[in-house]
């Protein structure tokens, strides 16, 4: 079962240069895994955590648009091609219908066990020095820069201006969601695994605010983390 839609989801992200490729998803399976492993609870359902860690960007809307995002029009398909059955996609849909940042600002998280596992890990994933990696390469694809040493962060974005906005550059975009991950943990395991992540993007802007001779940015930086 798991083996037929792992081939469908890496089919279908392929081509993506963003950062959510099947590179992503494997990675997110896997801390998935662990977080399930060390939470150590039998009533939680192993099959609804690997298939939501699967599929959760099948429909993305920034790869595949608001419609699919609506309806999981992919993750549907993948899972009736798989003859997966219906209970399990309504509680696979459940989970990742309840995920992403762009969902926490509109006050939509997982309600289930399943789908906070999985969202831990999901955001995990975009910090830490793997989260470094796939900033840049997001950025890249969309011509901003790493760092616009002009152009300061919107720390108060809503879910809407989230959607429609590409982040300025890298840096801005550490500031407008990554930074604030920690705090948006659901799971023990997650919180963990989120500070140790979180420390090392800090350490690392430290660095290149030192590097780059940009001691403002450094200062608001350590006033950011404050706040925080």
């Amino acid at each position: 079962m798991y083996s037929n839609v792992k081939i469908k989801v890496k089919k279908l992200l392929n081509g993506d240069n963003t950062g959510h490729n099947f590179d992503h998803i494997e990675r997110v399976l896997n801390l998935s895994l662990k977080f399930l492993k060390q939470i150590n609870d039998k009533s939680i359902d192993k099959n609804v955590v690997i298939l939501s860690a699967l599929l959760h960007d099948a429909d993305d809307y920034k790869l595949f648009g608001e419609e699919n995002a609506k309806y999981l029009t992919n993750a549907r398909r993948i899972m009736q091609e798989c003859n997966i059955s219906k209970s399990m996609q309504d509680k696979v849909c459940d989970v990742i219908k309840n995920m992403g940042y762009n969902k926490c600002l509109s006050g939509i998280r997982p309600t289930t066990m399943e789908g906070k596992i999985v969202s831990d890990a999901d955001m995990c994933d975009a910090m830490g020095a793997v989260g470094i990696i796939r900033t840049h390469n997001y950025s890249v694809t969309h011509n901003t820069p790493f760092f616009d040493s002009e152009t300061l962060p919107n720390l108060n974005l809503s879910s809407s201006e989230y959607k429609s906005k590409t982040s300025d550059s890298s840096i801005t975009y550490f500031f407008e969601k990554t930074l604030k991950l920690p705090g948006l943990m659901l799971t023990a395991p997650g919180k963990i695994e989120a500070e140790k992540r979180h420390k090392f993007l800090t350490t690392f802007l430290k660095e290149y605010f030192k590097e780059t001779n940009s001691p403002t940015w450094r200062r608001y930086l350590n006033n950011f983390l404050k706040e925080c």
